[in-house]
């Protein structure tokens, strides 16, 4: 089995990671660490190891520490830096220090996903995001109107309770139908159905 490791100090951009490494290979196993430490134990010790996806600003990282020392670990696996370090000089940087790409977190989820399958695949990913495939309308598509509802309170950050409070329904029904917008959306838990929504326009106020 493929392993992915994912290396990101912030849960919720972790999150967002672990969902577009799913979509673009469903097979393969994740690995999560918060710190440069643990990622280089991780990388270390994992079976299959086929790319790591690194954030440069991270407890005990200082600079580019990362890379190097990732890349110094497993000299054969890809690392894709995703950070919210901005600038041509930087990417190049990273590249020369042995990423094979560089994204910007402020990236959408199509654009992650597309440099993710086009590392998995050998080639470097584009540095320009414009023709890189979008998340499918289709995936929201199927929801009702009140699932639509339900999802943009999920997207606002509030909790079940609030949430039945707000659209004045029972907890259970909102969590039935936050059951069927995970499925319909092809996610596990609410933070990806959240970050889908985003990704899709649907934080915007109506």
């Amino acid at each position: 089995m493929e392993t992915i490791l994912i290396a990101d100090d912030h849960p919720l951009f972790r999150q967002a990671l672990i969902l577009a490494v799913s979509r673009v290979a469903p097979q393969a196993q994740i690995l999560e660490t918060g710190t440069l430490a643990a990622a280089a134990a991780a990388a270390s010790t994992a079976q299959g190891l086929r790319l790591i996806l690194l954030d440069l600003k991270m407890p005990g990282a200082m600079g580019y520490s990362g890379i190097a020392m990732l890349h110094a670990e497993r000299p054969e696996v890809p690392i894709l830096v995703v950070s919210s370090a901005e600038g041509a000089a930087v990417a190049e940087e990273a590249r020369q220090l042995g990423a094979v790409g560089f994204l910007s977190k402020d990236s959408d989820l199509g654009t992650i996903e597309a440099a993710i399958a086009r590392a998995l695949g050998g080639r470097a990913p584009a540095a320009a995001a414009s023709n890189a495939p979008e998340p499918l309308p289709q995936d929201v598509a199927g929801l009702t109107p009140t699932q639509l509802r339900v999802l943009r309170e999920v997207i606002d950050g509030k909790l079940n309770k609030q949430i039945a409070h707000d659209l004045a329904m029972s907890e259970a029904t909102v969590k039935a139908h936050m059951t069927t917008i995970m499925r319909k959306l092809g996610v596990q838990n609410r933070t990806q159905a959240a970050l889908v929504a985003r990704s899709l326009g649907l934080d915007l106020k109506h």
